[in-house]
């Protein structure tokens, strides 16, 4: 099977007439636009029509920005060293200080509105649109004046962005020096599932030294990133930057609160399963970190990328039709980017074209049921943002901790349909693999949330050294994994691996995969409970997820995110499946 993505439907190259009329068309709306909010937001008269005249021209600019940089993201992200791509992508966001202006503008011309309820009541389309149009006036205390704000947005090209841009660079371009060879990072990491011990152990060996390389670039980057968040944070009267992510997340601190006693509770069961792990392997007490992924069993695991397209199919189709066959639509229509090779960024992703109500799936496949598993979570983004395909594009822009919930809830699917037909040999493997990605996504995203919350204090006095970066990250682990990991044996380079830390509109990107990890355990249960009256429920769910709160949307499956017990409840289902594995 072909596993490069087809990108077609977006534009069929850099240089075509369609993507050179699109880019006149923004020209041309955000020129209108600028006029208009300049003209008109100087009063409340006539504000239903205006109101409605806005969101009209704001999602068609959102709709043609959006894909304009999605075409030069998904070609930059398989291909570094495309320069195209890259220009492609600044010049899109050269657009973001006249944007920065129109939304600062409409947020606080809505501040002045008294009779708000009174204005969406009267409109079907502002109805529509009541969540975002509530949240903008919410949000317009933490507005800064019109000159400061635009001063931001194009300080930002050349600052955080800039320095992310920088750091996909240098870790995309990084070949590790393995035995006689020398391969792209992607590959060496791959490396961590091998049934190999020998080639685990060297891969992990040479991962490390082959960051010494770029440890220094990669420290700039993630000082500069940071140290910008910090300040704006501090200069638009957040309490913290973790307030600003909460904020922007749509989610309350007695959510976050109450869902980390609970995973605080839970880590000894963690701490078990990778002592246990440790002596299958052969250790002596606790797990090395270059063992965290190895394949456990004798059952030979592997997929081709046809066997995986076929395994996650089936198992998809056995919970519904509807997302079966869109994950067949995906693999079909060429809407995956699965090979690894050199100048593609690490990791999977997956990027919702509500401009063409289709997704793109970026992945680094080599056959091991992680991967697999990988493919399955994507797809649950894809399948996330296909539920929201007739929204506004307005109304389809979701917070970060429900973004992970339908993504691991098919990881959730694929797992429990494959246990129920496999043999013992192949449970055994199953099993280990899916409580596997949960230690990563509690415990893990744990030391990661840890190393996050310690960087951003310590960055508020000074730049942070190489050397205390990965102290940071070290101490971290050593919480997190307690006596589950070798205290000898860490990983202190974690910060230079993963991309979430060098986003700038995206801080603290690890407890919203916790978050989805256990809201999708909880919802998982209540579809065993309810059998095919979930679906409907389910789908109406995802439909809400970009115009709520995150507690409101729990509140539609009767979740009270504020009661440790739901997260307890969820994390009882992972501690169930540990005691299935100690027992084997």
């Amino acid at each position: 099977m072909n596993m490069r993505w087809n990108l077609d439907k977006l534009y069929t190259s850099f240089e075509c007439e369609e993507l050179k009329n699109d880019f006149q068309l923004v020209d041309k709306l955000i020129k209108d636009t600028t006029d208009f909010v300049n003209t008109n937001f100087t009063d409340t008269d006539n504000a239903k029509d205006k109101l409605e005249k806005y969101l009209e021209t704001k999602n068609n600019i959102e709709n043609c920005i959006s894909r304009l940089y999605d075409y030069g993201y998904l070609t930059y992200s398989v291909d570094t060293k495309n320069v195209t791509a890259l220009k492609q992508m600044e010049r899109v966001e050269s657009y973001l200080p006249k944007l920065t202006i129109i939304d600062v503008k409409f947020q606080k011309w809505i501040s002045d509105l008294d009779n708000l309820d009174e204005i969406i009541a009267s409109s079907d389309i502002l109805k529509e649109h009541e969540f975002i149009i509530k949240s903008s006036k919410r949000l317009s205390k933490y507005l800064l004046s019109d000159a400061e704000e635009q001063l931001i947005a194009e300080m930002q090209n050349t600052g955080s962005n800039a320095w992310a841009k920088l750091q996909d660079t240098v870790t995309s371009s990084l070949l590790v020096d393995y035995e006689d060879e020398k391969l792209p990072l992607t590959v060496i990491r791959n490396y961590a599932y091998d049934p190999s011990a020998e080639k685990r152990k060297k891969a992990y060996e040479a991962e490390l030294k082959a960051y010494e390389k770029i440890d220094q670039s990669s420290a700039a980057c993630l000082n500069a990133i940071k140290g910008e968040v910090v300040t704006i944070a501090k200069k638009r009267g957040y309490e913290s930057p973790l307030d600003m992510t909460l904020v922007g997340a749509r989610m309350d601190k007695e959510t976050l609160d109450a869902m980390m006693t609970a995973i605080k509770e839970y880590l000894p069961h963690f701490h078990k399963y990778l002592k246990k792990k440790a002596k299958m392997l052969g250790h002596e007490g606790s797990l090395p970190f270059y063992d965290l992924f190895a394949p456990v069993g004798e059952v030979d695991m592997s997929y081709t990328f046809e066997e995986a397209r076929d395994f996650i199919v089936k198992n998809f189709s056995s919970f519904s039709n509807k997302l079966g066959n869109f994950a067949d639509n995906a693999f079909e229509n060429r809407w995956i980017d699965a090979e690894p090779r050199e100048g593609k960024i690490g990791g999977a992703y997956c990027s919702n074209l509500h401009c063409i109500k289709e997704s793109r799936i970026m992945a680094n496949f080599s056959g091991s049921l992680n991967d697999v598993t990988t493919l399955a979570h994507e797809l649950g983004h894809g399948y996330h943002g296909d539920c929201l395909k007739d929204e506004t594009s307005l109304n389809s822009d979701y917070p970060m901790p429900i973004a992970e919930t339908a993504s691991i809830f098919c990881e959730t699917i694929v797992m429990n349909a494959a246990l129920k037909n496999a043999t013992d040999e192949e449970a055994l493997v199953i099993l280990e693999t899916d409580i596997m990605g949960s230690n990563q996504t509690i415990v893990d995203i744990y030391s990661r949330y840890l190393f996050e919350t310690a960087l951003f204090e310590k960055r508020k006095d000074a730049s942070l050294s190489v050397d205390e970066l990965k102290e940071i990250m070290l101490e971290a682990q050593k919480e997190a994994y307690g006596d589950g990991l070798d205290h000898n044996v860490l990983h202190p380079y974690m910060w230079n691996c993963k991309p979430h830390y060098y986003y700038f509109d995206a801080n603290f990107y690890n407890f919203p995969y916790a978050f989805g990890l256990l809201f999708a355990k909880g919802l998982y249960a209540k579809y065993l409970e309810m059998g095919n009256d979930f679906l409907p429920k389910y789908d109406k769910l995802l439909e809400a997820t970009g115009k709520n709160d995150v507690k409101d949307v729990l509140d539609i499956m009767d979740i009270d995110s504020h009661d440790v017990d739901f997260w307890r409840s969820s994390l009882e289902i992972v501690k169930k499946d540990i005691d299935k594995f100690l027992a084997l």
